[in-house]
């Protein structure tokens, strides 16, 4: 199984990015997409989370209103459009899988991926 997240980088503040979280090995259109980070020194946080269908998603209170969660089960990848990046948001990013439920606890996910930078500096 291998997640593999891109489209992290420097932004300023204001800013957008969208990353990318390309799954293979795993029956992709079954499992709960979710969206963590982890800033240095803090322990990693749920940032937002797609049902396998993509009818539902849920998001942390820090990012609501700029941050979407998407999917592509037919390109077997789910996606983090983030708008209005402010430096609280810079952290590695990660996306991660789990079969049960849409969860937002990280100890809920079976399998991660390797993580992506994103930097909102001036």
């Amino acid at each position: 199984v291998q997640l593999v997240e891109s489209g992290g980088g420097l932004v300023q503040p204001g800013g957008s990015l969208r990353l990318s979280c390309a799954v293979s090995g795993l029956t992709f259109s079954r499992y709960n997409m979710g969206w963590f980070r982890q800033a240095p020194g803090k322990e990693r946080e749920f940032v937002a989370v797609i049902r396998w269908n993509g009818d539902r998603t849920d998001y942390a209170d820090s990012v609501k209103g700029r941050f979407t969660c998407s999917r592509d089960n037919a390109k077997n990848t789910a996606y983090l459009q983030m708008n209005g990046l402010k430096p609280e948001d810079t952290a590695v990013y990660y996306c991660a899988a789990n079969l049960q439920r849409p969860a937002t606890r990280s100890n809920e996910y079976n399998y991660w991926g390797q993580g992506t930078q994103v930097t909102v500096s001036p």
